[in-house]
């Protein structure tokens, strides 16, 4: 069989794939690119799929494609798997075929977290939530069932949990905390958090895991572990992703916790790169972490194409994530973790800053409600060493 020849060749379809491909573009105007992608939709913005496709009317369908193909030349190959890298030979099988390249960027994400049910409703009743065809399906069954149950408490189940309650749909919302946001959140912001969901009448279930349930064409039961039992007429997971390292460690290629790159994102093999989701690197202030949101992918997918094309250049963006729900938007950069140490400084009631301690150095910045203000943030943990509590009161506003 014939092999297909990419000067760059990227597994993975998301939005790294799309910023990589432009960031070789800013170097190399002609080289080839392939993109090899096992979903059944180019490039598109995935923020918008929990977040402003169900709140914003403005914001419509064909603002979600991100035109990469058109913008940057790429090949694209959809519903086309990657089952094996073979760095010494430069090649890549997928589906059948072999991929040859010159540079290889690995930016293939993660898997949804299943839920532990037997599904016999062929996945028209329970649903993971990672790609564009998740929520084509789950919108359908928004207009579709009157009651639908969100399992996970973290970014993803909470944005949905939100979104279908805005959009008329009998919410449940099945956590393990004792309160929404507790993992992340001081107690009393956590309260206020939850009470943004319950006001908004959303059923909330907390100190839950489903430990077993089923589906059919009649709707689902899921039974928590220790007792009780829920049902609805569907349920979608927002557990998260299991990061997708199997083609690197089959490979030969160093992991842990991801595929594990350097300050210019290049694994531990010649003419191998990994980025997004999957990529451990080493952050600058905030030393090695994988970061799994947007503002990392596209800043380290443009880093990663410019170096794919010849700049060596280090990375050294730090990168903030973000979420909005019920008219709050709440922004952080570092780590997040209720059990450290916590400086409040509160601008009113609505806005505010919390600071989060690890031996009285700050390690997290939370902005909530605060605009413009993640540089800020990014300063505080850049002078981390040389900063004591008082110093953090009024210095972001």
């Amino acid at each position: 069989m014939a092999t297909t020849h990419f000067d760059y060749l990227i597994v993975g379809g998301g939005m790294v794939a799309d910023t990589a491909a432009r960031g070789i573009r800013e170097i190399d105007a002609g080289g080839s690119i392939g993109i090899l992608s096992d979903d059944v939709d180019e490039p598109y913005t995935r923020p918008a799929l929990s977040k402003k496709l169900w709140t914003d009317d403005e914001f419509t369908w064909e603002k979600v494609p991100l035109g990469t193909a058109d913008d940057t030349g790429a090949d694209i190959r959809l519903r086309t798997r990657a089952t094996a890298v073979r760095p010494e030979a430069h090649e890549v099988d997928a589906d059948g075929a072999t991929y040859s390249y010159g540079k290889l960027l690995l930016a293939t994400g993660g898997h949804p977290v299943p839920l532990p049910i037997d599904d016999r409703s062929g996945g028209e009743r329970s649903l993971t939530f990672r790609t564009a065809a998740d929520y084509r399906r789950l919108r359908a069954l928004s207009e579709e069932v009157e009651r639908i149950v969100v399992v996970g408490g973290g970014y993803i189940g909470s944005e949905l949990a939100a979104a279908l309650v805005q959009n008329g749909v009998d919410t449940v919302l099945i956590h393990t905390g004792a309160v929404l946001g507790d993992a992340v959140f001081p107690a009393a912001l956590a309260e206020r958090f939850e009470k943004l969901f319950r006001d908004a009448g959303v059923e909330i279930v907390a100190g839950s895991k489903v430990e077993a349930g089923e589906a059919d064409a009649d709707g689902i039961r899921l039974a928590l572990e220790g007792g009780g039992e829920v049902r609805a007429d569907a349920v979608v997971s927002g557990l998260g992703i299991e990061v997708a390292t199997d083609l690197a460690e089959a490979a030969g290629i160093a992991v842990d916790d991801g595929v594990v790159v350097d300050a210019q994102l290049r694994s531990s093999v010649d003419d191998v790169w990994a980025a997004g989701d999957v990529a451990s690197y080493p952050d600058r202030l905030l030393g090695r972490r994988r970061v799994e949101h947007v503002d990392n992918a596209n800043e380290m997918g443009r880093a990663v194409g410019r170096n794919l094309a010849g700049a060596a250049e280090p990375y050294t963006h730090t990168p903030y994530y973000y979420s909005a729900v019920f008219g709050i938007r709440y922004e952080a950069v570092g780590t997040l973790d209720s059990s450290l140490a916590t400086v409040e400084d509160w601008i009113d009631s609505d806005r505010g800053v919390v600071y989060y301690l690890d031996d009285d150095r700050v390690v997290g910045v939370l902005l909530w409600n605060v605009e413009d203000a993640r540089d800020a943030a990014r300063s505080v943990l850049a002078e981390a060493d040389t900063l004591t509590r008082d110093d953090l009161v009024g210095r972001i506003r």
